[in-house]
């Protein structure tokens, strides 16, 4: 998995769920300013945090990483 990947996964998982990067970052108790900067690939977030993300966004990690491996 690539941080390409796992930015535009997390981009269309959230824009999904019809969420503002505030709302996601709220929902994961993560700062919206470093969320934008994952979306955008220019952070490389920690397992622990790609985990608040998915639980944050309804999915299993599992899932959340395979549609990764998948784009």
């Amino acid at each position: 998995m690539t941080v390409e990947q796992l930015s535009l996964v997390l981009r269309q998982l959230r824009e999904e769920r019809g969420w503002s990067q505030e709302q996601l970052a709220e929902r994961a108790d993560l700062n919206r300013s470093y969320l934008g900067e994952v979306e955008r690939g220019r952070a490389v977030p920690s397992i622990v945090t790609v985990a608040k993300l998915a639980e944050a966004l309804e999915i299993q990690l599992s899932s959340f990483i395979a549609r990764c491996e998948h784009i």
